[in-house]
């Protein structure tokens, strides 16, 4: 059953082998031009052609008819020619049929997330093929986003180059509904969410600080100081248990799947005997375990491994007393030791270009915010000294006089800014911190309940002046979510967005004390999500070769079943255990195969802990985290430009074990 469409007329149309009339309903409109198209290879212009838009009521195409509305909407001029094989494809979709429009060397449609809904098949060629649904209702945004024209700006989707396909590693993933209109308030963090630091030099001088301080401060042998850095061996997610020296990566259930002590592996036996046969199920958290669950944390975490790796083998060098539990506290304390002195900001301070990454698109984000009415914020555990240097370098190829210098443009982006908020306990309703005001040019703060003046904590005290504190954006320090909500006038939590990379500091706290709607910044997402894309054919194998290896056991069982208490004669049962130890042998090569095609796709993500998301073929921890905590999750904040601010982000429809083999894909 189809609805049926009303007539819409069309403008006169040149080069016409279709013979398209204007009196055409659109699905007969599609299918003459599909028709047409496979005998001329002339093609109609999109300036001429209006653009088809499938809209899909579900995220998988079934084997029987369904029912579809089509539309017609005028094709803006820079989309670029319709491709024999993109409306072969979408007339194949709207019978339910599948494509075969692409040779076997070319990459396949897939069902793809956006805003976590499986809407509609596209391919990921240079092309961008795609079946594009209209926005509002179908939430099939699918665009690509680079430069406007070719050129360097920044293509957000307000520009007049926006509305098209976006990257796949640049989409936004939605695990529950969230309306942007319902969204009076945008607030971000500022350390890896709106500056995202480079790890190969900033993660690298964290971790030189941390080891001076074992060194210079704690008494740790000087050797320490001639010890590098891979900093691409960790990833987040992952757990240290600080009594045992190990370094665990589990899945959703708090099953342990890959264990390290130090850098060696432990065997599967010695991981079921530490973890699998305990009275008590261990709960993984704090005291006795660590989480690593920020990029910040990944430096420590390689240390932690490294002194592992030296207390096992140089037992001499280290004191007597110091065990595993030990050595984490001391790399913690150099951790403090080197953001107390100021000595990792004092360096980015100096070339913030050298450790952070610049992003175009966040200036023009931020606009299209405001130009949208909704109020915007900054609340960052960093202070204002700093977090002005930081911002300058994000905005300072768009501030008003196009200068390098610092200044305070960047702040005309922002209705309010928190510094020194000490994230969690700055979203504690409990909260009873005061809330400075900051002057911008001194950094003096301003005691908002009695009006006096003060010296930030280790400044010194410099000519106090109260210009600037007119200005649009007020800045303050400290103060709790209470003060916020005054400043912006905010009614209801659930009219905030809030996007940060921290799952506890920024996004689990807010979420669950708040009931704030939060977003996670997930830089590691974009490589994931591509690399899912290039190995989705050996997904489906794998897929394949665990049904063949259960089909096998299935059988297994029934011989074994048979030999043990069915009355057969010595020939039958000759001839069943022949049977059995043939599909005992086919049975473990499909599992060897299965293991080795397993591991090698997990390597492809990363030769030591796999898949950032996954963990064997279940969720990791850290996956099942973002799916608890984060209404939206993405690979960078300025993605979010990449988007209509009124969107309505939809999920995917969960499934079951039991509904996936029922509803075919």
């Amino acid at each position: 059953m189809f609805f049926a469409a009303a007539p819409i007329p069309l403008s006169p149309i040149r080069n016409n082998p279709a013979g398209i009339s204007a009196s055409d309903s659109p699905l007969l409109l599609l299918l003459r031009f599909t028709l047409s198209s496979s005998s001329s290879s002339s093609l109609i212009s999109p300036r001429n052609l209006k653009c088809f838009l499938f809209k899909s009521s579900t995220m998988r195409i079934p084997k029987k008819p369904v029912s579809l509305c089509l539309a017609l909407f005028s094709a803006p001029p820079e989309l670029p020619s319709f491709s024999y094989s993109r409306i072969r494809f979408a007339s194949s979709a709207i019978l339910g049929q599948p494509d075969r429009s692409h040779s076997p060397g070319k990459r396949k449609g897939i069902h793809t997330v956006v805003g976590n809904q499986l809407r509609a098949s596209y391919s990921m060629e240079k092309s961008h093929e795609t079946v594009v649904g209209d926005n509002k209702q179908s939430s099939t945004h699918l665009l690509h986003m680079g430069s406007c024209h070719g050129g360097q700006e920044p293509c957000v989707w307000s520009s007049p180059g926006g509305g098209f396909e976006i990257d796949l590693g640049k989409h936004i993933f939605c695990n529950r509904s969230l309306n942007m209109k319902n969204i009076v308030a945008v607030g971000f963090d500022m350390d890896y969410t709106l500056a995202q630091y480079k790890p190969e030099t900033f993660e690298s001088l964290a971790y030189e600080g941390t080891v001076r301080k074992l060194v210079f401060d704690l008494g740790y042998p000087r050797e320490l100081l001639d010890w590098t850095f891979d900093w691409k061996y960790m990833v987040r997610g992952l757990v240290l248990d600080k009594k045992r020296g190990n370094i665990l990566k589990m899945d959703r259930h708090k099953y342990v799947k890959v264990a390290y002590h130090g850098f060696k592996e432990l065997s599967k036996e010695d991981k079921v005997g530490i973890y699998g046969n305990t009275l008590l199920r261990d709960s993984f958290d704090e005291p006795d375990y660590a989480l690593i669950d920020t990029l910040f944390s990944l430096a420590e975490a390689y240390l932690f491994a490294q002194l592992v790796d030296f207390k096992d083998n140089n037992p001499g060098k280290v004191p007597k007393g110091v065990d595993y539990a030990v050595i984490y506290k001391d790399v913690r304390a150099a951790v403090d030791l080197c953001h107390r002195d100021g000595t990792l900001k004092q360096m980015v301070a100096k070339d913030p270009g050298r450790y952070i990454n610049e992003d175009t698109s966040i200036v023009p984000m931020l606009k299209m915010l405001r130009d949208s009415r909704r109020s915007t914020f900054l609340v960052t555990n960093s202070l204002w000294d700093y977090t002005n240097i930081v911002m300058n370098f994000l905005c300072e190829s768009r501030t008003l006089d196009g200068s390098r210098k610092c200044n305070f443009d960047w702040l005309q982006y922002f209705d309010v800014v928190i510094t020194g908020s000490a994230k969690p306990g700055f979203f504690h309703d409990g909260n009873r911190a005061n809330l400075f005001e900051v002057e911008h040019e001194s950094g003096m703060l301003i005691n908002t309940d009695n009006g006096s003046p003060m010296a930030q904590v280790g400044s010194s005290p410099p000519a106090f002046s109260l210009k600037g504190t007119d200005k649009a954006c007020r800045v303050f320090q400290g103060g709790s979510v209470g003060h916020l909500h005054k400043l912006l006038s905010i009614e209801s939590s659930a009219q905030v967005l809030y996007v940060g990379d921290h799952i506890y500091g920024d996004i689990l706290r807010s979420k669950k004390v708040l009931g704030w709607r939060t977003m996670l910044v997930v830089p590691e997402l974009e490589r994931e999500v591509e690399l899912l894309w290039e190995l989705r054919d050996t997904r489906k194998q794998l897929r394949l070769l665990r049904n063949e290896r259960d089909l096998i056991e299935d059988k297994m069982h029934h011989l074994k079943w048979s030999l043990k208490f069915e009355d057969i004669s010595a020939e039958e049962k000759q001839q069943l255990s022949s049977e059995y130890n043939a599909l005992e042998s086919q049975r473990d090569q499909v599992r060897f195969s299965h293991q080795d095609a397993q591991r090698k796709c997990h390597q492809k993500f990363h030769k030591t802990w796999g898949q950032l998301m996954k963990t064997g073929y279940q969720n990791s921890r850290f996956a099942h985290q973002v799916e608890r905590f984060a209404c939206l999750y993405t690979s960078q904040v300025s993605n979010l430009s990449l988007y209509s601010p009124d969107k309505y982000y939809r999920p995917s429809e969960d499934y079951m074990p039991h509904e996936f083999d029922i509803i075919p894909l």
